[in-house]
């Protein structure tokens, strides 16, 4: 396997801890960014191994959606869970007004430990 596709996996699963430790600490909205990056690059990854690289946020959930959803690769469950963590990821980083609740914070870190066990399995690691 490519070494930046294992370098991605290991900035998710970094993201995924980080996010652990921002939400045990109470700060859900940074959390919950940080979570979302995690669900990122897992898609970078995946997007990489079938020879795809994107630059933006939207290009990456749109080409995983299309390459791996639409294929029926992944359930599609994946691809709203980047949807809606991206949602979280702009709540949380530029939002004043409103925040991002324990709970969401929660279920987005779950998400992208989720999404980074099967797409190592997918990518036989």
């Amino acid at each position: 396997m490519n070494e930046e596709i294992n370098a991605l996996l290991e900035k998710a699963e970094e993201s995924v801890k980080a996010a652990e430790t921002l939400a045990d600490s109470g700060h859900f909205g940074f959390a919950a960014s940080r979570a979302y990056y995690g669900l990122f690059y897992v898609a970078e990854a995946l997007l990489l191994n079938k020879g795809f690289a994107f630059s933006k946020h939207g290009n990456v959930i749109a080409a995983f959606g299309e390459h791996f959803v639409k294929t029926k690769i992944f359930d599609p469950k994946f691809h709203r869970y980047l949807i809606e963590g991206f949602e979280q990821r702009q709540i949380g980083d530029y939002e004043a007004l409103e925040k991002v609740s324990k709970t969401t914070a929660r279920e987005t870190i779950e998400r992208g430990k989720e999404f980074l066990e099967v797409a190592r399995l997918y990518l036989s690691i």
